[in-house]
């Protein structure tokens, strides 16, 4: 026979099971609805044709973006070279194709970094509460205070940028705001019954960040991930574009948009709109997805 202070545990434990699997069902109902969001169906289309072309692409439409051919520097658009070829002969398409590479892995990679960095950090402060959480949240705003990108030119300038690199760089400064983001989620997942019952039953605080909080502030966390690489792919095109981006043989779409405007004066349009219009389709089509994620997710996350 169950003891009087055995029953309440069970019965709260019942309520937390039952909620975890609503919960879990309204995430898996809200990703089946994106259907029901044209917009964010556009986006989702168009983010996946400008991957396939700028990654499978090349596998059909081969180019040699290693040599440098001044024969057939700045050509116009012909039969050979579909979108011309740039100052240094390498053809316009594939180098097209070999800049968005770079550029949407720079933006994944700075996405991921500032989220897990991010989501950890304002998981471990709305949890802690109190002065703790005071004085996390006070050093947040420090960092918010300092130029981002003045901070990353000066890095750029100092030391040689790669893949990696930029991309880790870009999101040990990015993960900001998903820390207040998660934090605020936090803050209000930690009053709710599963929360309370875990804690009533002893998991540890290493537990209930990852088994209870973390996967039910999947929504906030989804989201920013979206707005996280259309801002990194940005901030890699304005870095290509002032000169602080890859260098040879490296290629980004902000710095084929710097060569590009050089020779804009001359007629070579080609060096310049593909490009341009490469890196406003790839953030329009990620913040066309992230407002849809952001409008079903954001009655399970307010």
């Amino acid at each position: 026979m169950s003891t009087p202070t055995e029953m309440p545990v069970k019965s709260v434990a019942v309520q937390t099971h039952t909620e975890k699997i609503s919960l879990s069902s309204a995430f898996k109902m809200r990703l089946r609805k994106l259907r029901e969001h044209p917009l964010g169906l556009v986006g989702l289309l168009l983010l996946l044709l400008l991957a396939g072309f700028c990654f499978i692409g090349p596998y059909f439409y081969h180019t040699d973006q290693t040599y440098v051919n001044l024969a057939d520097a700045a050509l116009p658009p012909n039969s050979e070279h579909p979108l011309g070829t740039d100052a240094n002969g390498f053809d316009a398409l594939g180098r097209l194709m070999k800049g968005g590479q770079v550029s949407l892995e720079i933006g994944l990679l700075a996405a991921v970094t500032a989220t897990v960095l991010g989501t950890l950090y304002g998981t471990i402060a709305g949890l802690a509460k109190g002065v703790l959480d005071g004085a996390m949240m006070r050093l947040v705003d420090i960092f918010l205070s300092v130029p981002f990108l003045f901070v990353v030119l000066i890095l750029s300038a100092r030391f040689s940028a790669s893949t990696v690199s930029l991309g880790l760089v870009i999101g040990a400064f990015s993960w900001l705001v998903p820390a207040r983001l998660v934090r605020g989620e936090v803050l209000t997942l930690r009053v709710r019954e599963f929360v309370l019952a875990a804690r009533v039953m002893g998991a540890s605080r290493r537990r209930l960040i990852l088994t209870h909080l973390i996967p039910n502030a999947l929504g906030v966390i989804i989201v920013n991930i979206t707005f996280q690489v259309a801002d990194a792919i940005l901030i890699v095109a304005t870095l290509g574009f002032l000169g602080f981006g890859l260098s040879y043989p490296a290629t980004d779409w902000g710095g084929q948009l710097s060569n590009g405007a050089t020779y804009i004066s001359d007629g070579y349009w080609w060096l310049v709109y593909p490009v341009g219009a490469c890196i406003i389709l790839t953030v329009l089509a990620l913040n066309l997805l992230g407002e849809s994620l952001r409008e079903m997710f954001g009655r399970q996350t307010s």
